[in-house]
C-alpha cells in the first residue's frame, strides 16, 4: 500500500509498504480521507528536533472498516468509521473519569496523548491499524468529509465544553481565528447556544464564512476589534474567548477583551505568550479570569461533533487533494491557500 511517510527532517515522502494486518484488539481501516492540520506542518517545522523518522503521518482520519480481530465485537467489515484522536487505555483514572485526552498511561504530565500520525502510524495511507474502542461509527456519514471531525470537530468542541455554563442567553464569545478550527467553533457555538458569537480573522472570505456559519458579528482581527468589542459589551468585556490561533497578536487581543470573571480558551499553537503578575494593581487580566491550555478532546466531544454532523448543523469546508499529490496539499496549506481543511483521498 501508499503511505506519506516522514522520512526526515521537515521531509515528506510517498512509500510502498506492506498491508498491516490487525492484531487482538485492533482493526484495519480502508481510509477514505485523511485530513492535513497546522499541526502536521508543525511536526515539518520543527526539523531533526522531531525525535522519530520514518513513520506514517496524519490524524484526521475516516474511512470502512476492512478487517477486524477475532475478539473484537462491536464492529463489522464495512462500517463507516472515523478514527479517535487520543488513543486512551481506558482503564487509568483520568480515563474513567471522562478526561482521556489526560490518559496517564498514554501521556507524561508536559508530553502529547497518544495520537496517530505523531507516533504511532497515521491515515495518511490506504489502510490503517486502529484499536477498535478507537474506530468510532459515524452511520450515514462519508467518512472522507467526517475524516476532519476527529480534530478540526473535536479540538473547538473540547473547548468549548469547558465552558458550556457560560454560554447563556445575553453571553459574548470572541472566537479569534476562523480557519480549520475556527470555522467549525463558529457552527458548534450557533447550535448549542444563544450566546452572541463575535468572530475575528484577518481573512476577508473567512470573515464572510463566519457569517454565513452564524456568527452574529466579524471583525479584521487588529486592534480596532478590541474597542469595538468592548464597545459591543458596553465595557465589560467577553465572557468566552477562543484564541484558535496562539499568535502573540491574538493572545493579545483575548486578553484586552475577556470580562472579569470571564474564561480565556488558547487553542492554537502559534507560540503567544501570556505574561501577567498576581499583585493586587496588576491590569493584566481581570480578576477571576478562567485560562486554560486546551488540546484535543475526549471521545464525549467526538460523540457530540458526530451527532451535530448527523443532524446537519455543523459541516466542515474542504477541499480534496489524490494522496500522491500530498506535498502540492502541504505547500497549499503553508501558504495560506485552503479555506477550511484540506482532504487526501487514497
Amino acid at each position: 500500500m501508499r503511505a506519506v511517510k516522514l522520512t526526515g527532517p521537515g521531509t515528506l515522502g510517498l512509500e510502498q509498504t506492506d498491508k498491516p494486518e490487525p492484531g487482538p484488539g485492533q482493526v484495519r481501516v480502508r481510509v477514505a480521507g485523511a485530513g492535513l492540520c497546522h499541526s502536521d506542518l508543525h511536526v515539518l517545522h520543527l526539523g531533526d528536533a522531531w525525535p522519530a523518522f520514518g513513520g506514517t503521518v496524519g490524524h484526521e482520519g475516516g474511512g470502512w472498516v476492512d478487517a477486524i480481530a477475532d475478539d473484537v465485537t462491536d464492529l463489522a467489515v464495512g462500517d463507516a468509521v472515523v478514527v479517535n484522536l487520543i488513543w486512551s487505555c481506558g482503564s487509568c483514572r483520568a480515563c474513567i473519569e471522562g478526561r482521556d485526552n489526560a490518559c496517564t498511561a498514554a501521556s507524561t504530565r508536559t508530553g502529547l496523548p497518544l495520537t496517530p500520525g505523531l507516533g504511532p502510524d497515521g491515515s495518511m495511507a490506504e489502510y490503517i491499524l486502529v484499536p477498535a474502542r478507537h474506530a468510532v461509527s459515524i452511520g450515514s456519514l462519508d467518512p472522507a468529509s467526517a475524516a476532519p471531525l476527529t480534530d478540526a470537530g473535536v479540538t473547538p468542541m473540547h473547548a468549548i465544553n469547558t465552558v458550556r455554563d457560560r454560554l447563556t442567553p445575553g453571553a459574548t464569545v470572541v472566537v479569534i481565528g476562523l480557519g480549520g478550527l475556527g470555522h467549525i467553533a463558529v457552527q458548534i457555538l450557533a447550535a448549542i447556544s444563544a450566546s452572541r458569537i463575535i468572530a475575528l480573522d484577518t481573512d476577508p472570505a473567512k470573515r464572510s464564512s463566519a457569517a454565513e456559519h452564524g456568527a452574529d458579528l466579524v471583525l479584521d482581527s487588529n486592534d480596532a476589534a478590541i474597542e469595538t468589542i468592548l464597545t459591543e459589551t458596553n465595557g465589560t468585556g467577553a465572557d468566552v474567548v477562543l484564541d484558535l490561533v496562539g499568535v502573540q497578536p491574538t493572545v493579545d487581543i483575548a486578553r484586552r477583551v475577556v470580562a472579569a470573571e470571564g474564561a480565556i480558551r488558547f487553542v492554537g499553537l502559534g507560540g503567544g505568550t501570556l505574561n501577567f503578575n498576581v499583585g493586587v494593581d496588576s491590569e493584566t487580566l481581570p480578576w477571576g479570569v478562567n485560562v486554560q491550555r486546551s488540546y484535543g478532546g475526549t471521545r464525549q466531544d467526538l460523540t457530540d461533533v458526530i451527532a451535530l454532523a448527523q443532524r446537519g448543523r455543523i459541516s466542515i469546508n474542504t477541499v480534496t487533494y489524490p494522496l500522491d499529490e500530498y506535498q502540492q496539499a502541504f505547500d497549499d496549506l503553508e501558504a495560506g491557500r485552503v479555506t477550511g481543511r484540506a482532504i487526501l483521498v487514497p
